[in-house]
């Protein structure tokens, strides 16, 4: 069974080129980046060592992988962590909204719906978010 878990990277070992092309990134002199023989590309070691990101790139977002031993792996930790606790609390205040218009007058079939409905979402969301809280 493979690990997935991330090793430091080692300045002065050769590794394949994260960019799937069958090239070799290896060490530029002086320096704590690699260039890979194929592509082209230049990559920098992150200041932690156990992250390469690529210099020059068109994404609207820096790539950058991780290495773990056999194969590089995409990290898209900077994209979960900004996004989704904003999105949730988002959502969270939303529906917290939505329940609070709906306990303001007499409730009627529909508005007795939209209230099971708010708290089906918001048992919803409290138990996504202690998912996300258990898993790190």
């Amino acid at each position: 069974m493979r690990s997935y878990k991330s090793q430091k990277i080692d300045l002065n070992a050769d590794y394949p080129c994260p960019c799937r092309r069958r090239g070799k990134i290896v060490p530029i002199t002086l320096t704590e980046a690699f260039g890979c023989d194929r592509c082209q590309q230049i990559f920098v070691v992150a200041d932690d060592g156990y992250i390469i990101e690529q210099l020059s790139t068109h994404y609207p977002y820096k790539r950058t992988w991780r290495w773990t031993g056999q194969q590089w792996r995409l990290d898209r930790s900077m994209l979960t962590t900004s996004y989704l606790p904003l999105f949730t609390v988002v959502l969270f205040t939303l529906v917290v909204f939505v329940l609070l218009l709906a306990t303001f007058q007499a409730p009627t079939s529909a508005e007795m719906a939209i209230r099971l409905l708010a708290i089906i979402t918001v048992s919803l969301l409290l138990v996504f978010m202690f998912w996300l809280a258990s898993r790190r």
